[in-house]
């Protein structure tokens, strides 16, 4: 209970600095998003991975996010082309409904809620999931759907050396040859890790923008049906009543697969300009509301 409170003082830090007058948000918040990216999460990669001993049930925490992600790609082209909708339009809806907040939410929510053996199941939802989606599948829509011109080669520099994507790629070679970091090492990793909830929801708290006058209400509400409802009832229909699965990491993958619309995703569509005010209503109203229906599924699960 003490670190759901905490989740909620985080991002109420995050909106009462949005009110101090003068205060940067906007380059505190980017700065923030580069510490966590670059410095958390690959810190959390190198010391959570090596420790995952590999079984078949893994492949259901990691599947989540590329079923999420196929499932928008083909429901929001679907709708886009029935209703003439633009392909900036489109391509917005596929990104932000179809990547979720595994980290930057779902890291202290699955702390909180089952400590470090489920952080070992968010970490395969988000890092080999969710993570490797946004920087392979993310990158190819977001220039399909705008006016890029990348190339593919071009393309796929961009996706292999994005130092997260490195890191993560370290540890699973880590893991294949079953070594890890001396003790010492593995401390600083864990110190560094930490970070993420603090700092993540912060500047979660700095982004949130709660836009009222806009045209975009009916496309909103479309993308966090799908975010929010759709997509962990896809995974709980496969995984529970047609796999059969139940276990801690099933419930894991299906709350993980309940998460927000992811903030880096938003960014992505935002800076390849697919309708960058509903990319920021996707963060400013999901986030919000995935607090309502996280409940909802926590219970479901259980």
């Amino acid at each position: 209970m003490n670190n759901i409170l905490l989740i909620f003082l985080y991002l109420a830090v995050g909106l009462i600095l949005q009110r101090v007058k003068g205060f940067p948000v906007t380059k505190v918040y980017k700065k923030l998003n580069k510490i966590v990216i670059y410095f958390c999460l690959p810190a959390l990669a190198l010391y959570y991975i090596p420790k995952i001993h590999w079984d078949n049930k893994l492949l259901y925490p990691i599947s989540v996010a590329w079923i999420a992600f196929a499932g928008s790609f083909l429901l929001f082209r679907f709708l886009g082309k029935k209703y003439g909708w633009s392909k900036k339009l489109t391509g917005c809806l596929i990104i932000t409904a179809g990547l979720g907040n595994t980290s930057f939410l779902g890291y202290p929510i699955i702390q909180a809620l089952y400590g470090d053996e489920g952080m070992k199941t968010a970490i395969l939802v988000d890092q080999p999931g969710s993570f490797v989606v946004l920087s392979t599948l993310g990158i190819l829509v977001a220039t399909l759907y705008s006016k890029g011109d990348q190339s593919g080669g071009q393309i796929a520099k961009k996706i292999l050396l994005f130092p997260p994507f490195l890191t993560f790629a370290l540890a699973c070679i880590m893991n294949v040859a079953d070594y890890d970091f001396v003790l010492n090492f593995q401390e600083g990793l864990q110190f560094l890790g930490s970070g993420v909830t603090p700092l993540a929801l912060i500047s979660v708290g700095l982004q949130l923008r709660f836009e009222t006058r806009s045209q975009h209400w009916k496309f909103l509400g479309l993308g966090l049906l799908y975010k929010l409802i759709l997509t962990p009832a896809i995974i709980y229909i496969i995984y529970v009543l047609i796999l059969n699965q139940k276990s801690q990491i099933i419930e894991v993958a299906i709350l993980e697969a309940a998460m927000a619309p992811m903030i880096t995703a938003c960014i992505l569509a935002s800076d390849h300009g697919l309708k960058p005010r509903l990319s920021s209503m996707m963060i400013g109203f999901g986030i919000p509301a995935s607090f309502i229906t996280l409940i909802f599924w926590y219970f479901i699960v259980h």
